[in-house]
């Protein structure tokens, strides 16, 4: 065989065997696919929920139960935090806080962000699987969706196993779970493979007249991503809702959405604002749905109360923004909604929104 042909040979055999490994050690999600539930009572068939009855519900970016005591790498914008990883013991005081905020709520649904299973940096342990031990008494039913996953990442910050998971647990029955993949971020092919994937996990709780309630949970892209990513996640995050709009099921929709509320870009810190548009991709769906917590809320004179975020950030002494937020079918009532701050700021660089909904009767 003539040496250049040899040489194209191994060229193409080293080719195809990176190929495969670069299959192999990332993830390939379907566009939409069922996911499992799991309703496990103690006692009895968890309870079906009835229409006029009301409807607790709370949201929770965790942040991989790091807590506050760290500035990790992506904390700054130049990307310089000195910090990789919590610490083990961090990791069991702040899963303990977690869980006591949780007992002490009681929400009758949740749904959480940045819950790690199988990563590197928290252990490889399933945060999930060791939170619902402490709180399986509350919460029967639960169903959960990966939006990171690798067998290595070669980022030297992580270098090996990431694995990020939305959960939603609920005190009433699950009948199904979905997940539907999100937009992704721009960017060479290669590179994609090995970030984020964000997705909505869409959870359905039948009600006893025979309708069903449809809960998401999300985390959408980062501000750094760059692009229109979060334009896209936002216009699917809109189609989802008014497809339940059409079809006459109720929906309440909730997560972090790493994006800011009417006149908030404003209010910032000059050196915060980078990330953000002046203009919020939100705008789209606080101008067609109820929104928790409400621009008006957020620009009144007691908006502190519901900042949502306090980042990583040692030039900041304390909450400054929203990004976690609350939608939900104009049908249901709101009774009341709050942002629970005072327990809960070093436990992770995001506060819990919490709202509390009527679900209405049958029309017939």
């Amino acid at each position: 065989m003539a040496r250049p042909v040899r040489y194209l040979l191994y060229v193409a055999v080293f080719v195809g065997l990176s190929g495969i490994l670069l299959y192999d050690l990332t993830w390939h999600p379907a566009r939409r696919e069922s996911v499992a539930v799991s309703c496990n009572a103690m006692d009895a068939k968890p309870p079906v929920l009835a229409a006029d009855q009301t409807l607790k519900v709370m949201t929770w970016n965790i942040q991989y139960l790091a807590g506050k005591r760290y500035v990790f790498w992506y904390d700054l914008p130049d990307g310089s935090g000195p910090d990789e990883r919590p610490t083990p013991e961090d990791l069991a005081y702040n899963l303990d806080e977690v869980a006591r905020v949780i007992r002490d709520e009681q929400p009758d649904v949740l749904l959480l962000q940045e819950v790690d299973d199988g990563a590197k940096n928290t252990d490889y342990g399933n945060q999930l699987a060791l939170l619902q031990a402490r709180v399986a008494d509350l919460y029967p039913c639960s169903t959960e969706a990966f939006y990171w996953k690798s067998d290595f990442v070669l980022d030297r910050h992580i270098f090996g196993s990431v694995g990020r998971k939305l959960a939603t647990l609920s005190r009433y029955q699950l009948d199904s779970a979905e997940r539907l993949h999100l937009p992704s971020s721009s960017g060479n092919f290669i590179s994609r493979l090995f970030q984020p994937q964000p997705a909505l996990l869409i959870s359905y709780l039948p009600l006893s007249d025979g309708r069903r309630l449809a809960v998401t949970n999300t985390h959408l892209s980062g501000v750094a991503s760059g692009g229109d990513v979060q334009q896209r996640q936002v216009a699917t995050v809109r189609q989802l809702q008014q497809s339940f709009e059409q079809n006459g099921t109720l929906w309440i929709t909730g997560g972090d959405f790493n994006l800011l509320p009417l006149g908030q870009y404003q209010r910032l810190a000059v050196e915060q604002r980078a990330p953000y548009s002046a203009v919020s991709e939100l705008q789209g769906l606080w101008e067609s749905f109820p929104m928790i917590p409400s621009n008006d809320d957020v620009n009144g004179e007691g908006r502190r109360k519901w900042y949502t975020r306090f980042p990583n950030d040692p030039t900041l002494s304390g909450p400054d923004r929203t990004q976690d937020f609350v939608f939900y079918s104009p049908e249901l009532k709101k009774i009341e909604a709050r942002v629970r701050q005072a327990d809960t700021l070093l436990i992770s660089d995001h506060m819990p929104v919490i709202a509390r909904f009527r679900v209405p009767a049958k029309t017939e």
